[in-house]
Parts: structure tokens; C-alpha cells; sequence
């Protein structure tokens, strides 16, 4: 089924653990999943899974994604925090309660290629979003580790 997926991910994760204590991380862990959980009901996200300091969703339509990517990037800092995050539309497996396929690993990739604050989407994703307003600056070409090609990523601008 087509699915716009989001990845996000808490930066330099580990090193924020050790630097707060296991007892002020898995609090500051609690709000931060809890802040991430009402902006994906404010912007109509499913939650599909945690990744133990990151989140996979999934949306209907990828401007929804984008917003809501945004919202968490600016409340995550509000707690002190960074997040980085990846979007891609594509076919997606759905498996019990999760989802899988090449659209899976390719929001994971461009998930990864982000910097601190940052919503990196792919060409897809800009291309399907054409006319809504969003602005992007071209980020170049990458190879995805595992995804055949090359992939155009961009940066959400704002």
C-alpha cells in the first residue's frame, strides 16, 4: 500500500544518555515520546513502531509527514533535545503491526543523512508536494546504503 513513512531520531542520542544518567534520560525519553505521540495525532500520523530514541510513522499523504516532522523537530528542542528526520513515499508491506519494503529503508537512509534540527525528504516527496507551499533547498545525490542508484534528497526549508 503507498504510504508516506517518516523516520525520526534523537542526535547523539547515546552520548546525551551517558552525559544525563540512566534516571534523567529515560524521563527526558518519556516526554519526548510523549510530545512526538501528540504531534502525530495533531498531523493524523500512525505510529508503527519506536526505535528505543527515534519513531517510524506513517501517514496518508506526505505534506501531513513533512508538517508534522517539523512540529517535532521544534517541540524536541523545546525539551532539550534534537531531532533529525527522513520522509519517503512509497509502496510499503504492511506485516502485523509494522511495515516493511525498499520504501521502509529508503526514509531510514535519508533519516540518517540529516543534520540536527533538520527534515530531509526525497525527490518523491517534493515532487508530490509540488504546489503546497513547502520549500526545499537541493541537498544533492547520494547512494543509500543497500537502495539501488542514487537518490535526490532535499532539506524542508523553515
Amino acid at each position: 500500500m503507498l504510504k508516506t513513512v517518516l523516520f525520526t531520531d534523537i542526535v547523539e542520542s547515546t552520548a546525551r544518555a551517558a552525559a544525563e544518567g540512566d534516571r534523567r534520560w529515560h524521563n527526558l525519553l518519556d516526554q519526548h515520546d510523549a510530545t512526538i505521540r501528540r504531534e502525530l495525532g495533531r498531523f493524523r500520523g500512525e505510529e508503527v513502531k519506536t526505535t528505543g530514541d527515534g519513531f517510524l510513522a506513517a501517514f496518508d499523504g506526505p505534506g501531513r509527514a513533512i508538517n508534522c516532522a517539523r512540529a517535532i523537530a521544534a517541540r524536541s528542542r523545546e525539551l532539550g533535545v534534537e531531532v533529525r528526520a527522513g520522509v519517503h513515499t512509497g509502496e510499503c508491506e504492511v506485516r502485523g503491526d509494522d511495515l516493511a519494503g525498499i520504501a521502509v529503508h529508503i526514509g531510514a537512509r535519508v533519516a540518517s543523512l540529516a543534520g540536527p534540527g533538520e527534515v530531509l525528504v526525497t525527490s518523491t516527496v517534493r515532487d508530490l508536494v509540488s504546489g503546497s507551499g513547502i520549500e526545499f533547498n537541493e541537498r544533492g545525490r547520494h547512494a543509500l546504503k543497500g537502495i539501488p542508484g542514487e537518490w535526490a534528497v532535499l532539506a524542508v526549508r523553515g
